[in-house]
């Protein structure tokens, strides 16, 4: 059987509960409502894992052409349920996943996460600074925060946990493993917040801003990073601190740590070909995302981003860096093109059918009616959205049900329409710190058994006050000065 029976039974209940059991609200077309009966038990079904997301976004868009809720024409209603195959930001996406698999087929991705343990890993404070920057530095092209954080950093920092015997079996985590299995976490919601291309999601929020104020707001991926460069910077300078506080290792002092990254580095030599062309392709795509050659030579030269992500891949494959079996067996970025496409289409037809605008009024209405002005409003909104991650499993699912409604509520409140984006944006990521099963990262690192359930609540609890803070305060702030308020 494909699908689990429990979960999926609960998605299709709930779907035929809101499609024939609960009456049409006033002001709510029958179509959007509907609609909404299959989004919501999509989303539930993703949320109890019924079925791969991809799979289920199959079903989803099998079922929106089916039951023909965007259009009474066949033709149409498949057109309609396809029409996210044809967004570049879902490609921009898919292509950046495929480019950061040659971060990990070079080993370009290993030799910088070593080369900042040489020069910080003298003490246990320095490697975390240094999985921290190592984070920092591959995030723009890594859009699977999974394999940033899972994939390229946890081995390298399970191998420098193992050096030291902090290993869950012996149960000497304590000795260094436990904080630096932490801060291999905690680094990934933050850098995931500070690109566009650092976390698969982030381009979604992107296409909800646009769509809730009319493409008045339009965020480049070059506005994106600078916007979130200061407070993802100070969030980076403060998280080892406060995990080393919250749980001090044993060992302090680590200069063999140091060692064994510059013996790694020597036995991988000097940077081979495949690495030069790795690096070179690395720069090449900051320089276009950032629009520095628009910025140097004027308006001719402005490259789309996604345009730029397939460039980078092309040359990728000419210099044969990856070859086409590379990209066929990329399997996460052909299945996030997939359930990206279906729950971006789900979300746009949403709006359009006015079902979004109607939920933001009565979220509008319901907070309205507590006499708040827009500060207290926003900040009530801010946080029902981050800590409404507990009940989710998947940032994605969690972003397509709840951000479109929650923004369009909060500018209708009042809050300033690019610093609250920003901020919901920051509380996307932020919600990864949650729980053991809040993002593809956590139950990888969890699961590797450096801390209890509970040190790792406690963790993301403390860590998820701290990066708000930082982003409402520091954030704003820089905002200020940057003019976008």
């Amino acid at each position: 059987m494909g699908f689990k029976l429990v979960p999926a039974a609960a998605a299709c209940a709930i779907g035929l509960v809101i499609w024939f059991g609960i009456p049409v609200p006033a002001g709510v077309a029958p179509n959007a409502w509907h609609l909404l009966a299959l989004f919501v038990a999509t989303i539930a079904a993703i949320i109890g894992k019924a079925m791969p997301i991809g799979a289920l976004s199959i079903l989803a868009i099998a079922l929106v052409a089916l039951t023909g809720v965007t259009s009474d024409k066949p033709v149409e209603a498949i057109n309609d349920a396809l029409s996210s195959f044809a967004n570049p930001l879902i490609w921009l996406i898919g292509v950046a996943i495929m480019i950061s698999r040659a971060l990990i087929k070079t080993g370009l991705g290993a030799r910088i996460a070593y080369g900042f343990v040489a020069i910080f890993g003298r003490r246990t404070l320095g490697i975390g600074y240094a999985l921290a920057l190592a984070e920092l530095t591959i995030a723009p092209v890594t859009p699977s925060n999974t394999a940033r954080g899972g994939a390229i950093m946890h081995p390298i920092m399970r191998a420098i946990a193992d050096g030291f015997d902090s290993v869950p079996q012996a149960g000497t985590q304590g000795r260094i493993g436990k904080y630096l299995a932490l801060v291999n976490y905690h680094a990934n919601p933050i850098t995931s917040a500070m690109f566009i291309t650092a976390t698969a999601p982030n381009p979604l929020i992107v296409k909800l801003v646009a769509d809730a104020t009319g493409a008045k707001i339009s965020i480049s991926w070059g506005m994106w990073a600078l916007a979130m460069l200061l407070p993802g910077l100070v969030a980076l300078l403060l998280m080892p601190l406060v995990l080393y506080w919250l749980y001090p290792p044993q060992i302090k002092s680590t200069p063999n740590a140091a060692q064994f990254a510059r013996s790694k580095l020597a036995e991988r030599g000097p940077l081979n070909r495949g690495e030069k062309i790795m690096l070179g392709v690395f720069v090449m795509l900051l320089l276009l995302w950032a629009g520095v050659p628009a910025m140097v030579f004027g308006s001719g030269f402005v490259v789309d981003p996604t345009t730029t992500a397939f460039l980078g891949l092309g040359v990728l494959l000419l210099t044969g860096v990856l070859d086409w079996e590379d990209v066929l067996k990329e399997k996460s970025a052909w299945d996030t093109i997939v359930w990206f496409s279906a729950l971006v289409m789900m979300a746009t037809f949403l709006n359009k059918l006015g079902l979004i605008g109607w939920f933001s009024t009565s979220i509008k209405n319901g907070i309205g009616s507590l006499g708040l002005d827009w500060v207290g409003a926003g900040a009530l909104l801010l946080l029902a959205y981050l800590y409404a991650h507990y009940l989710f499993a998947s940032t994605t699912a969690h972003i397509t049900a709840m951000f479109a409604a929650f923004y369009g509520a909060g500018i209708a409140l009042g809050a300033p329409a690019l610093p609250f984006a920003l901020l919901m944006a920051a509380a996307s990521n932020i919600m990864m710190t949650l729980t053991h099963y809040a993002t593809g990262t956590s139950p990888v690192i969890f699961g590797s058994g450096y801390t209890t359930l509970g040190e790792w609540w406690k963790a993301g609890f403390m860590m998820s006050l701290v990066l708000i803070i930082v982003w409402v305060v520091a954030g704003s702030a820089w905002w200020k000065l940057l003019g976008y308020w």
